[in-house]
């Protein structure tokens, strides 16, 4: 079977659990060396070495010799903190002699109606969410302009496209992400690196439960307005991330690329 993402160095942020682990497994599965990037010190030590061993004996689709790809690489630190991730990505650099795809799936979310909004919180979402991704853009398109281009996936969300009650402030920082992404895209078309956003929709994810579990029947709500009738898995939008950091995918810059099951929510 074909690898898409054969031998192409990944880095991916937000990878201990949910959607970012699901990116960063497919990529592994797909041939790619992936850097996984979280805060939490130790948190995907021995996951990383699980998917290694399942993933990393990948053979050359030249050669038929096996290679170091398919392996996944933890890395620990705050991609708010702009020292940090300019360490991390000129390591991973210095490393490897290249950076082929970024996918920046790392944020918070706070679900507050508007009168219930907190100024921190949302300052924190924008931080994160927002000011972040725009400085790992900044760096890490300085890096594949060294080596030829590359491609960068913005995590954006499904409520910044369509709206959702209740996530007013964080839906605004997913619009942010989805306006960034498409002016991204054509300042740096030139320098061969592609700027997409993937939209996901409801997701079943430890963080789903843990808002069902709060909120069922709202959500089960949510779920009725989906058309395919079934909840996102990480999987789901893994697969499309892979197409667009692919080789595949080489035509396609600025675009917004919904994962929702044909939700109206």
């Amino acid at each position: 079977m074909e690898r898409l993402l054969y031998n192409k160095v990944c880095i991916v942020t937000g990878a201990a659990q949910g959607i970012g682990k699901g990116i960063a497994e497919r990529f592994a599965a797909d041939g790619a060396i992936v850097y996984a990037c979280d805060l939490r010190e130790g948190s995907m030590d021995e996951w990383a070495k699980e998917c290694s061993e399942k993933f990393g004996d990948c053979k050359s689709p030249q050669t038929g010799k096996s290679t170091q790809t398919g392996r996944v690489v933890p890395m620990y630190f705050d991609v708010s903190d702009a020292a940090a991730v300019k360490e991390n990505f000129m390591a991973i650099f210095k490393a490897e002699k290249r950076i082929d795809a970024l996918v920046n799936n790392a944020g918070v979310v706070f679900n507050k109606k508007i009168g219930m909004i907190v100024r921190q919180e949302t300052e924190l979402m924008f931080r994160i969410n927002v000011i972040a991704v725009i400085e790992m853009v900044q760096l890490c398109s300085r890096l594949m302009a060294r080596s030829g281009g590359g491609s960068i996936v913005n995590i954006a969300s499904v409520t910044a496209v369509l709206g959702s009650p209740g996530q007013s402030a964080y839906s605004a920082t997913k619009g942010a992400i989805i306006s960034f992404t498409k002016s991204a895209a054509k300042e740096l078309a030139p320098q061969g690196i592609r700027v997409n956003a993937v939209a996901p929709g409801i997701v079943k994810t430890e963080r789903f439960a843990e808002l069902y579990e709060s909120d069922g029947a709202k959500i089960d709500q949510r779920i009725s307005r989906i058309g395919l009738g079934r909840l996102g898995t990480p999987e789901d939008v893994a697969n499309a991330c892979a197409f667009l950091a692919s080789d595949r995918a080489s035509y396609i810059s600025g675009e917004i690329l919904g994962v929702n099951g044909c939700a109206s929510i």
